[in-house]
């Protein structure tokens, strides 16, 4: 079943809508999202809606496979992503890399 919203923690909204921010990295459950779809996005700490989001694709990628180049779309330095993954998802090796680009705020 497709994702019909997605939520990033509260921390992550000035990237997001700065545009420093263009993809999330989820869990199988969370990855249920096509491209071109048109998300709103919300806290997940309020679930306050702060803008909507496109969908430009979805791309299996595993923790180890991991790179600076990934780092910087989350708008953090390699360390920081692998430790940010750490405290949401604990011991998961397989993500899904989620693309996405702003449409409104």
């Amino acid at each position: 079943m497709l994702l019909s919203k997605i939520t990033f923690f509260e921390r992550f909204e000035h990237d997001i809508l700065s545009g420093t921010k263009t993809i999330t990295l989820r869990d199988e459950a969370e990855s249920h999202v096509i491209t071109g779809q048109i998300l709103p996005v919300s806290t997940f700490e309020t679930d306050r809606w702060f803008c909507d989001i496109q969908i430009i694709d979805v791309t299996p990628v595993k923790l180890t496979e991991l790179t600076e180049v990934h780092a910087k779309q989350e708008n953090m330095t390699l360390p920081q992503l692998c430790d940010v993954i750490a405290e949401i998802y604990p011991g998961l090796e397989q993500l899904f890399m989620i693309r996405f680009r702003i449409l409104s705020q």
